[in-house]
Order: C-alpha cells, then structure tokens, then sequence
C-alpha cells in the first residue's frame, strides 16, 4: 500500500495509463481480426482498404510505447505478407 501523497498519486496515473494501453490494444486487435476476416474472404477490396489504417494503428501504438519496436514490425510484416498472398 502506498504511503506517501506521490506514490498514491503514481498509482492513480498508471491505472489511468493501463487502461488506456488496454484500450488501445483492444482496437489493434479488433482491426486485425477484421482484416483477417477479410483476407479469408478473399475479399482484396475490403483488406486494401483496411491495411493503411492497421498500419497507421500499429505505428501510433509503437511510438506511444505500447507496442516494442520489434513486436510492431513483425504485426506489420504478418500483414503486408497475408496481403501480397492474396494478390498473387
């Protein structure tokens, strides 16, 4: 348990921040499954339309800290591959 006013105050703010990420990362997750879902489809309109925006997710992610560098360029690389598969 917190005992001085900084420390209780540090808590406060990384609930805040946790709930935030959480938040984030839920978004992220929930735009994967729809361009996952659209790939499957075999739906290419759908899935271009949808990539810029994942990636512009992801990149807003990485830099706020959410996501590590490397973890991010991996989600990237997963899904630039699941799209060039579908154009071929």
């Amino acid at each position: 348990m917190a005992n001085t006013k900084s420390q209780k105050k540090n808590i406060l703010t990384s609930r805040a921040a946790k709930a935030r990420n959480n938040s984030k990362k839920s978004a992220i997750k929930t735009q994967i499954k729809k361009f996952e879902n659209a790939i499957a489809a075999a739906d290419a309109a759908k899935a271009k339309e949808l990539y810029p925006e994942l990636i512009a997710m992801i990149d807003m992610a990485k830099s706020d800290g959410i996501f590590h560098i490397n973890n991010a360029a991996r989600k990237k690389a997963r899904m630039a591959k699941m799209l060039n598969s579908l154009a071929e």
